[in-house]
């Protein structure tokens, strides 16, 4: 079994990570105070944090410090409030940047999250460049926020959605995207990791590609940034998103990540204050990239957040959190593969710790049900991603989905509730 991307396109140590570091998971499960409760009786198993994260109490100290002494509104205020708050803010937009080694913090615009991010995209890159007739490429690995955008376009433009198809184990087909390129291609726009098999894409290939006809390249890493190093410069990526929420932040804030000049090319998406420049009842003008993005007041506390999340992830080292979950994914392959009528969906060359599957004779609902009884807490269903249900022909998978606070020994409870499931279901 291969781990999660290769350690992904950009090496860790030219991150500022210490190879050697040592991870003491137990001491990481101390961070998080919510792995401490109970689930009807039996010790909490979270393993939906592909879903969404559970914070550490570094984050959630974060937020609750910046409302108990320096909250005001950012950006318009004269007072001392209003300028610690900006400080706080704008803080959190370099340490977005340096986390993803963009050029400038000005390349970095804060969203409610992936969804917002990939809709702002759709609507003021498509606004400004497509018109009837171009194409845009997506996969069959992509997330619902990562096509109905698209599709949004599309009835609006007439723009054409071509699609990159994968392999029964969840590979991209390379050779067909290549053939999908064309002079009509105007973007490409692909997940990073697939949050419901876990497929890592070989993303320096699939932009290299593009770049070398001139297309630009729109990349959503919510399933990557918690689970490897991302390089923007390094990967050559146009456009790169990501939610706070599954990265251990809060829910409301993500990022997105545009290459300053293609960025500042483009008309808003929103109006409101704070993105202008000068108003009057005939017209108005708007400030620059990043600013001109995010019109009204922002998530300032979820922002704090987002930087208090940033920290704790680089403070335990990227290299060591990588290590840990892919032998929990190993781990857990090996494990349920062993369990007979269990079947793993998903089995790609690179993968992130996502591991689909379904249990012969149980709909995925009614296994996700039973688990939950035992205290397992897993994702039932077709996270999101209908698409690749149809490639497989199944209704939906499970999804256990492991993180920088799991254990083995929490593995060795999934795989004991799964064969309870077939005791009640054989």
């Amino acid at each position: 079994m291969s781990s999660l991307a290769r350690a992904s396109e950009a090496p860790l140590a030219a991150r500022g990570d210490n190879a050697m570091q040592a991870f003491d998971v137990e001491r990481v499960r101390r961070d998080f105070p919510i792995l401490s409760r109970q689930v009807y009786g039996r010790p909490l198993v979270y393993l939906d944090s592909a879903a969404s994260a559970q914070k550490p109490r570094q984050v959630i100290e974060a937020m609750t410090s910046v409302m108990e002494t320096s909250y005001a509104n950012v950006h318009r205020g004269v007072h001392k409030l209003s300028q610690e708050a900006t400080d706080l803010f704008e803080e959190a937009r370099r340490k977005v940047a340096a986390f993803l080694n963009a050029a400038k913090p000005d390349e970095i615009v804060f969203t409610r999250g992936a969804t917002e991010a990939i809709n702002l995209v759709a609507f003021s890159f498509g606004q400004k460049y497509l018109k009837a007739g171009d194409e845009v490429i997506l996969s069959w690995l992509e997330h619902h926020s990562n096509i109905v955008p698209w599709q949004l376009l599309r009835d609006r433009l007439g723009i054409v959605i071509k699609v990159i198809p994968i392999d029964a184990d969840g590979n991209l087909d390379l050779d067909v995207y290549h053939g999908l390129l064309s002079e009509r291609t105007k973007l490409v726009a692909i997940t990073h990791v697939s949050n419901a098999l876990g497929t890592v894409v070989p993303l320096k290939a699939v932009i290299d590609a593009a770049h070398a006809r001139e297309i630009p390249v729109l990349v959503d890493g919510c399933q990557a940034v918690p689970h490897m190093a991302v390089d923007v410069q390094a990967l050559g990526a146009d456009f790169y998103v990501f939610s706070g929420h599954k990265l251990f932040g809060p829910t409301g804030i993500g990022a997105l990540y545009g290459r300053f000049d293609l960025l500042d090319s483009l008309p808003p998406y929103q109006g409101g204050g704070e993105m202008i420049s000068t108003v009057s009842f005939e017209r108005s003008t708007f400030k620059r990239a990043p600013h001109r993005f995010e019109a009204g007041t922002p998530a300032i506390i979820e922002a704090v957040g987002l930087a208090a999340a940033i920290d704790y992830v680089e403070a335990l080292g990227r290299d060591a959190v990588h290590t840990h979950e892919a032998g929990l994914l190993g781990y857990a392959t090996d494990k349920l593969s062993a369990i007979p009528g269990v079947t793993v969906v998903g089995r790609a060359r690179d993968k992130a710790s996502i591991l689909s599957f379904t249990v012969e004779g149980a709909h995925p609902h009614d296994v996700g049900t039973v688990l939950d009884r035992a205290g397992v807490a897993v994702r039932a269903g077709h996270h999101c991603a209908q698409p690749i249900m149809d490639r497989f022909d199944l209704p939906a998978t499970v999804r256990a989905s492991f993180a920088l606070y799991n254990t083995r020994a929490e593995v060795d409870a999934l795989a004991d509730a799964v064969k309870l499931v077939q005791e009640l279901f054989g």
